[in-house]
C-alpha cells in the first residue's frame, strides 16, 4: 500500500533509493522554495567506473556572501561539463546489455543548452519516469517548510554522505548484475542510470523489490 505524502529535492539523475520513495507514496512534491545546498544529490549523481564508483557533478555559478533559492541556481556552462558527463557514461555502460536501447533518450541532455539546474534536473525527471513506465504527478511545494507537519522529509536524508542503512529503514537495494560485478562486487544505490543500462525493462521491478 502508497503512504501518503513525501517531500524530496531535486536531483541530478537520481539514485535508486530515490525512485522507490516515488512508487511508495501517493503524493510527491519537490522542494523549490529552499535555497540550494551544496555538495548534495542537486547538482550530481554516482554511476559505477571501471574502478570505483565515479561522481558526475555540474557545477553551478556561485553567489558570494547570498543565498541562492534553489529554482535560481544556474548552470555554469563555461565548463564542459556535458562533454565530461557524456564521455564517463559512455565509457561506464557501453558494453551494457541495453545501453544502446536507452542512451539515445538521455543523450539530449548533454547536448543541448540549459540555464537553470532545477529546470534540467525536472526535464531529466520527466523522462526517466516515461522510461520506467512510472505514472506519478510530480507536484511542486508552495513555500518553504523547515520542518514539515503533513509530510515525510527525504530532502536531506537521501544524501552522498549519510548511509542509507542508517536513515530509510524502507530502503534495501535489490541486487542486481552490474557492468564491472566481477571487480567490485555489487555496489548498491547509484544513479538510477546504472539501473536503467544494465536491466532494461527489469528497472521498474527492481524499484519496487528494493522497498521495504
Amino acid at each position: 500500500m502508497a503512504k501518503n505524502k513525501i517531500l524530496l529535492s531535486t536531483a541530478y539523475f537520481p539514485n535508486i533509493q530515490y525512485f522507490t520513495k516515488i512508487l511508495l507514496y501517493s503524493e510527491v512534491y519537490l522542494e523549490c522554495h529552499e535555497n540550494y545546498l551544496k555538495q548534495t544529490f542537486r547538482n550530481r549523481c554516482n554511476i559505477l567506473s571501471a574502478n570505483k564508483v565515479l561522481p558526475l557533478v555540474i557545477p553551478v555559478k556561485k553567489r558570494s556572501g547570498t543565498k541562492m533559492p534553489v529554482r535560481e541556481v544556474v548552470i555554469d556552462n563555461h565548463y564542459s561539463w556535458q562533454r565530461l558527463h557524456r564521455i564517463s557514461i559512455e565509457s561506464a555502460y557501453r558494453s551494457s546489455p541495453f545501453f544502446e536501447y536507452y542512451y539515445d533518450h538521455i543523450l539530449p541532455f548533454f547536448k543541448g543548452s540549459y540555464k537553470y539546474l532545477f529546470d534540467l534536473n525536472c526535464e531529466i525527471l520527466e523522462i526517466l519516469l516515461d522510461i520506467c513506465e512510472i505514472e506519478k504527478n510530480i507536484l511542486f511545494t508552495d513555500s518553504f517548510e523547515k520542518e514539515p507537519k503533513d509530510a515525510d522529509d527525504f530532502r536531506n536524508i537521501i544524501h552522498p554522505r549519510k548511509k542509507f542503512e542508517e536513515t530509510d529503514s524502507d530502503f534495501s537495494p535489490a541486487e542486481y548484475i552490474q557492468v564491472f560485478s566481477d571487480r567490485s562486487g555489487f555496489v548498491p544505490n547509484l544513479s538510477i542510470l546504472d539501473l536503467l543500462f544494465n536491466e532494461g525493462p527489469g528497472t521498474t521491478e527492481i524499484i519496487r523489490l528494493s522497498s521495504v
